[in-house]
Parts: C-alpha cells; structure tokens; sequence
C-alpha cells in the first residue's frame, strides 16, 4: 500500500470529527512528512514541525504525520511521485532535483520541486576508529568507508565529495552501504574503518556513535572541498566545535548544506500556508523541541540554501508577515 493511501485509511480509521466552528469534515487533509531514519536529526525535525501543526488541526483540518524514509534523495522522488507531501532534504539535493542534475539526471528536472523553509546547518561528518590512522579526508583513500546508504542524501554528497578528490570507488578497500543506525555498531565490531554523514549538531546518534568505542572526528578540508563550496552555492564551509562529544577535543574542519523543507505546487496553496504559519508563529517554541534549531532565524530561514522556487502557500505568509 502506497504512503497516500496509508494516509487516507488512517484518516477514515481515525474516525475524526471537528468541533462545530471548526474546519469541516470535507477540509481535512492528511499530510506525510518524509524524513530520515529514525536515529538522525530529520526524524525528530519532520515530529517537531507536525507537532507544532497539529495543535491547531481543529481549526484548520490538517492533520501532519511523520514517516521515516531512506532519506534526502528518496523524499524528493516520492514527492515527485506524489506519494509525498513534504519532505526534508539536504539543499544540495534540493537543487540537484530541481535542475535534474547528478542522481536525478535520469528522472530529468523536477520543475514543480518547491522550497518551503530551510532548517538547520548539515555538516559533512566522518568519525573513524581511533586506531586507523585517520585524521583527515585524504587518509581514508584504501579504507573500509561506509559512504552511505543507497537513496540517502549522504551517498548523494558522497559521490560528488568522491568526484572532486579524483577518486574511483575502486581507490577504497571497501564501499558499504550500510544505513545511519548501524554504522555505529560497525564501526566498533571493525568491520568499517570510517563512515560519513550529514548531521545537524548537536545529534544524540553522534554521541552514541562517538561514545561506543574508541573514535575520532575526521577533518573535511582542504583544496577539493574549497573548489567545492567555490562552485556550489548550496555548499558552504562548517566547523564542528569542540566538546561536543567524546574524542571531540578539538574543532573539526569540515564543509556541508542545510537540511531544508520541500514541498510540490501540486499541494495545495492553505496547505503549506498553514505548515508555515503554524511553525513561524511558535518559533521561539520550534526552536525548543530540538538543539540543531537552537541558533535558527526566520531570516536565514526563509531565504538560505534554498534554490528551488518558494511554495505559494510560503510566499503567502511570509508576504504576510512583511518578509518578502
């Protein structure tokens, strides 16, 4: 059964009625959140947002649900697909999509792809065992590397981070692609040597990861990635700082993209209007239900790595509030 018509059986299952006053029976509307694996910061992103949402799904007739998915590059085509309503994804993904560019060459370009808000920052993240030998990027070249599960976001910028330092998939011992909640565990039974994520930070998954077993946080830098955030303007240079986890005594140099909300013009103008509005009203609140939102403006928000069209219903508010 497809996620739409999980949706809907839920919906007639749930057996919702709306007080008098209230959005009527005929308004409502059930609406998907694609995120993550459960263990990464886009799960608990796409809960806060429906959260927020649905405390007022009475007056509005929306009800938000979240569903764990492969991630960035999956969320987008099943939005394309319809099966999807909105999705979290990294922006270089966001624009790769809207232009039909690297994994979405087949598909061509997804010209009704649209930008809703953007989230948090996404550094490129490596943590290694401590006892490989690993202190920078160019170090893990003939290394067991977990570059990230297929229709992830994190094989996605793989593959163009792989592509700028020259590399073949062959110049590693071992490619795995193993999904972000097992990397941890195969890192500390020595079957991967190193793994690679996009991760907002703080992440509760890092510092499991980071205190599991002996690791290290590996530096993402130097004249490759520069010629990367120089070309790509969903691309930008970050620093992990220190003491955020355990063997994370000094600040890590890395480069990333944002986590960003997307959406199709296919869903409805009030829709989004009411996602928006919804997340923006309680910002200060929104801001709470995570620490990667901690440092969020709505300024960057509206505005940063996004590079796909806004929404209408977007455009709308924000036009509101006298942003645009």
């Amino acid at each position: 059964m497809s996620i739409r018509n999980t949706a809907i059986v839920m919906l007639a299952g749930a057996g919702l009625a709306l007080v008098a006053g209230s959005a009527g029976a005929g308004d409502q509307r059930f609406v998907v959140v694609g995120t993550g694996g459960i263990t990464g910061v886009y799960y608990p992103a796409g809960g806060a947002i429906c959260r927020i949402v649905n405390r007022k799904k009475k007056t509005h007739g929306i009800r938000c649900s979240v569903e764990s998915t492969k991630g960035s590059v999956y969320n987008v085509q099943t939005i394309r697909q319809g099966e999807l309503d909105f999705g979290v994804v990294q922006s270089d993904v966001q624009y790769n999509s809207f232009h039909g560019k690297s994994n979405f060459r087949g598909d061509g370009p997804f010209k009704d792809l649209r930008a809703v808000f953007s989230l948090y920052p996404e550094p490129v993240t490596m943590v290694a065992r401590a006892d490989a030998g690993i202190k920078s990027i160019g170090d893990i070249r003939g290394k067991r590397v977990n570059i990230g599960n297929p229709g992830s976001g994190n094989r996605a910028t793989w593959d163009v981070l792989e592509a700028a330092m020259g590399w073949k998939r062959s110049d590693l011992k071992q490619a795995t692609g193993f999904k972000t909640v097992k990397q941890a565990r195969k890192l500390c039974d020595n079957k991967i040597d190193v793994f690679f994520s996009l991760v907002g930070h703080p992440s509760a998954y890092m510092k499991e990861a980071m205190s599991s077993c002996a690791a290290v946080l590996v530096d993402v830098a130097g004249p490759a990635v520069g010629n990367l955030v120089k070309k790509y303007s969903y691309f930008r240079h970050a620093t992990i700082p220190a003491g955020l986890y355990k063997g994370n005594a000094k600040p890590t140099k890395t480069f990333g993209v944002a986590a960003t909300l997307v959406s199709s013009a296919n869903v409805p103008e009030n829709t989004v209007y009411q996602v928006v509005k919804g997340v923006f009203e309680n910002f200060d609140g929104f801001k709470k239900l995570h620490p990667a939102f901690r440092d969020l403006t709505e300024a960057e928000m509206i505005r940063d790595a996004l590079s796909a069209p806004l929404h209408k219903g977007a455009v709308k508010y924000y036009k509101q509030r006298g942003w645009m």
